[in-house]
């Protein structure tokens, strides 16, 4: 994997990822507090199966830019689509974007800005909350809380690696998503000590504003093929929150993931990718 190149999103560039590979073309999008290298196992997998994949990191996140004026969600949609339009993807007829979680989200918030943006939409537990109309921030919602608590420097990507792998949620990960998850994850401060890339603060505005964005209202607007994926041990968007999504969207399909939680595309790598190309291969 060589250096990410630099795509500009209004005022911000962002971190993009090319994994290579031939074939139809991937674009995976991430979740909140992660970055685009976490989808690695995922990535490898991909290109081994014969298609061309890119991820990249939202706004606040990785290596990509802060927000200078929040973190409203239709400011990932602007992502989506300024990456899209820079790897000139955009209307691909074999074009697969695979989202987990607020990356699944901004996939749908990109498509009902732009229809006709993506040929199918892979979204895995999108936090799409059901209500026609955008509720306030929640600053005092429990992942904010939580976030703005959250641990921000370590002495060592070991010692991040080894608090990380023994606790929930993380505890669950596959170890190499954990590890591009650590080492692309933090930075190196002039103390020496490795601290989040992604702020604690930046990260709890996220989780407050995604009651904020009106993809639950503009569900109907998505056309292309879309699977909601979900996890059968999930405590984030149960089965019966997907099938509320899925009963919005035109065409669209439940998918329930024995033994996976919410962060199922980077817990078993294997289960995503077979889903993704099974998705595939039932519009080839």
């Amino acid at each position: 994997m060589s250096s990410p190149h630099r795509v500009h999103a209004g005022p911000l560039t962002l971190a993009v990822y090319d994994w290579g590979g031939d074939g139809d073309p991937v674009l995976l999008t991430h979740a909140t507090g992660f970055h685009g290298r976490v989808w690695d196992p995922v990535a490898h997998r991909l290109v081994a199966a014969g298609r061309r994949v890119w991820s990249f990191d939202f706004r606040g996140h990785g290596d990509s830019d802060r927000s200078p004026n929040g973190y409203h969600w239709d400011g990932f949609a602007d992502d989506v689509l300024a990456v899209v339009d820079a790897l000139d993807l955009a209307g691909d007829p074999t074009l697969l974007a695979a989202g987990h979680s607020k990356g699944a989200a901004a996939l749908l918030l990109a498509e009902q800005r732009v229809p006709g943006t993506f040929a199918r939409l892979w979204c895995y537990e999108p936090i799409v909350i059901p209500t026609d109309e955008p509720a306030d921030p929640q600053p005092d919602f429990p992942l904010a809380v939580g976030a703005r608590r959250r641990r921000a420097t370590w002495p060592s990507s070991e010692a991040a690696l080894e608090s990380y792998g023994s606790r929930p949620p993380f505890d669950v990960l596959d170890p190499e998503a954990m590890r591009a998850y650590v080492e692309r994850g933090l930075r190196r401060r002039d103390d020496g000590l490795l601290e989040l890339k992604c702020r604690p603060e930046d990260e709890a505005e996220v989780y407050a504003m995604q009651f904020a964005h009106s993809a639950f209202r503009d569900l109907g607007n998505v056309h292309c093929p879309t699977v909601v994926a979900c996890g059968e041990d999930t405590n984030a968007i149960p089965s019966k929150l997907a099938a509320m999504i899925v009963d919005r969207l035109p065409d669209a399909r439940l998918e329930v993931m024995p033994g996976l939680g919410h962060f199922g595309p980077i817990q078993d790598p294997d289960a995503a990718v077979a889903s993704m190309l099974a998705f595939t291969s039932e519009r080839d």
